[in-house]
């Protein structure tokens, strides 16, 4: 499994996915984010809580044994496809710079993606959860 910037937060912040994102986490055969997803993270969660908040994330990270996978070419051109066809200002799905990498590298692996939001249900990728319907 893949996961992206919008499930790590929502685990940080204790927002009420939090429970069916971490039970998946612990269920997946592998946990894997992309590095350039991962640094997004990072600037957010070190931007809004400092250190402390970068202490956490690296916490959590450690101890869900999420593996960093670096971006490689063949996940830089799905990225930016993933971008022509469902990039902000494109596309009702909105990808930014992050997603477009969580895209890339659930799409190379094969893998489902965890995330929080409608963005990702606006794309081909497979969810890790499903979403909820309102």
């Amino acid at each position: 499994m893949v996961i992206d910037t919008s499930a790590l937060i929502a685990i940080l912040l204790d927002e009420p996915e939090r429970r069916a994102f971490t039970e998946a986490i612990e269920s997946a055969e592998s946990r894997t984010v992309s590095a350039a997803t991962l640094l997004e993270t990072a600037i957010f969660v070190e931007s809004r809580f400092g250190p402390e908040g970068a202490s956490d994330l690296d916490h959590l990270l450690e101890t869900a044994d999420v593996e960093v996978a670096p971006v490689d070419v063949e996940q830089l051109r799905i990225a930016r496809r993933a971008f022509s066809r469902y990039g902000k200002g494109r596309h009702a799905a909105g990808l930014n710079f992050g997603a477009c990498f969580a895209y890339a590298l659930a799409q190379a692996l094969g893998e489902p993606l965890l995330f929080k939001g409608d963005d990702f249900g606006r794309t081909d990728v497979e969810a890790a959860v499903p979403a909820k319907r309102s």
